[in-house]
């Protein structure tokens, strides 16, 4: 029997379980991760040394008393720095340019839609969590009239790699785990076609295939595929890319199988955030603590009636004296117990904590909003201030444009051919990421001028300057209105009124100007 996922991609996907387990934030699933059984209160494991040992010791991981209720706290930080990975990449869609006027066309309509930006939005706060993520191309004539664009979590396929660079993969998921054992649909990505099965296996093993008609998520494909279960594309590009968060990966550097796979935001930080959700639960187990309590001598208690014991009511205003023995003349006071919240303590704990793992993870603090004061920043001070964050968006930039190059090509190759559009791509489509930070229009004013007065810039760079999302016509019909509204603009002596008919180049002036 095969098993599932085949190694050494169940090491990847263990690892890729712990990163999703932070990345999800449920406090019940981490306790699952860091113990050997949900319900486990020791384990050996606490006693051991090495990984095992430091693992089992972690926050989550430790036993709870049996007669203690669970107070432990989790921060969404990890699932914070996943979501901003994603904004700081397609807050703003990428341009997808080819050379072909009639490609550019059917690709403008296939990608510029809110669903595809949605989507790239999502596919990039999963791999920042993952460590990477799929495209590949889909079609549905009954759905969209053109080939789709589409995601895949990197825990749900198994890629192949030539020279690090995706030769094949397979994508899986479970369609029925009530049955006996678990039914996997597998599709595997080729140069050329895409191969469909049916496994009916269990959680560690593939098992044997079934026919695709025996399940209605498959059934489509029966009578498509060929006697292999192969559906061609009609293109020999792959119709699949591998998008890396970043690379390399420190753990499987020397895994050939597994180096190419792209690195989590979370990787070697999981410490960290373990360390964080203990401060924080320490902070709010000191907030529990310091509510105010009263412990009050016993004869204040007003009893209940036989086998109901005894209570105090604390509005009651006038007391009974007691004939009790006391120390001195200190009497029988109601001692009021409230125990010191160490805010300070906690707070500077976290923020240190929570910048260490934003610099690890290669993000700056202002982009999650500590902006050390409230005072307005320009462009240029947004930039600075974020300059850890800008430089980790362009690394993973450059990983986005490789993998959506390679698939808007395959995309144009699988349209043109399923819908028969005529649109062909020859070079590799130009993928361009727009600057994150929006140019301050006053600082853009001033350079300008300054450009202008210093004779060192002509009208069109200056126009291009301040409207840097404009293409060449709208910046020559600006140019043109700017150099009209000057007096500036001159026109051609040779188109004079009256010039070509008289032939008199004495003064260059029109007839009608003459004295």
């Amino acid at each position: 029997m095969t098993s599932w996922p085949p190694s050494p991609f169940d090491v990847a996907a263990a690892r890729m379980r712990e990163h999703d387990a932070w990345y999800v934030g449920d406090p019940d699933r981490l306790a699952r991760l860091y113990s050997s059984a949900p319900a486990a209160r020791t384990r050996p494991s606490q006693y051991r040394g090495g990984l095992v040992g430091a693992v089992s010791r972690f926050f989550w991981g430790r036993p709870i008393s049996a007669d203690q209720r669970r107070t432990r706290l989790h921060v969404p930080l990890a699932a914070d720095i996943a979501s901003a990975s994603a904004d700081l990449l397609f807050s703003e869609p990428p341009r997808i340019t080819v050379e072909d006027p009639r490609a550019q066309a059917r690709l403008d309509d296939i990608l510029n839609t809110s669903t595809v930006h949605s989507g790239l939005l999502e596919g990039a706060e999963v791999a920042a969590a993952l460590g990477g993520v799929f495209l590949r191309v889909v079609w549905d004539a009954d759905l969209e009239p053109h080939a789709m664009l589409d995601t895949v979590d990197a825990d749900a396929a198994v890629p192949e790699w030539r020279w690090k660079r995706l030769a094949a993969v397979t994508f899986w998921h479970a369609l029925d785990t009530d049955g006996p054992g678990i039914l996997r649909h597998l599709e595997r990505h080729e140069p050329g076609r895409i191969v469909h099965a049916l496994h009916r296996g269990s959680d560690t093993e593939l098992g044997a295939p079934v026919p695709l008609d025996e399940h209605p998520a498959t059934a489509w494909a029966a009578p498509l595929v060929d006697p292999e279960g192969a559906l061609p594309t009609g293109t020999q590009r792959l119709t699949a890319a591998y998008v890396p968060n970043m690379r390399p990966n420190r753990h499987w550097r020397g895994i050939p199988d597994l180096a190419p796979l792209g690195r989590s935001d979370f990787d070697g930080v999981e410490p960290l955030l373990d360390a964080l959700d203990e401060t924080y639960s320490s902070w709010m187990r000191d907030v529990r603590l310091a509510k105010a309590r009263l412990l009050v001598p016993v004869g204040y208690l007003q009893p209940q009636g036989p086998g109901q014991g005894a209570a105090f009511d604390d509005d009651q205003e006038v007391f009974t004296e007691l004939n009790m023995l006391t120390r001195g003349d200190a009497g029988t006071p109601i001692t009021a117990t409230q125990f010191a919240i160490r805010v300070q303590e906690h707070r500077e704990t976290v923020d240190e904590i929570v910048r260490a793992i934003l610099r690890s993870a290669g993000y700056s603090p202002a982009t999650f909003g500590d902006q050390d004061g409230e005072a307005p920043a320009t462009a240029t001070e947004v930039v600075a201030r974020e300059r850890s964050s800008e430089r980790t968006r362009d690394k993973k930039a450059r990983y986005w444009a490789a993998g959506l190059s390679a698939i808007t090509a395959a995309l144009l190759d699988v349209d043109r051919t399923v819908f028969g559009t005529g649109a062909t791509v020859t070079a590799p489509p130009v993928v361009e990421f727009p600057d994150r930070a929006q140019p301050d229009p006053e600082a853009l004013a001033r350079t300008s001028q300054l450009l202008f007065a210093g004779e060192s810039a002509s009208a069109d760079v200056r126009v291009r300057l301040v409207h840097p999302d404009w293409d060449d016509t709208q910046v020559a019909a600006e140019v043109e209105r700017i150099l009209d509204e000057t007096g500036r603009n001159v026109p051609d002596p040779a188109t004079f009124r009256g010039f070509a008919e008289s032939g008199d180049t004495t003064d260059g002036m029109e007839p009608d100007a003459r004295p």
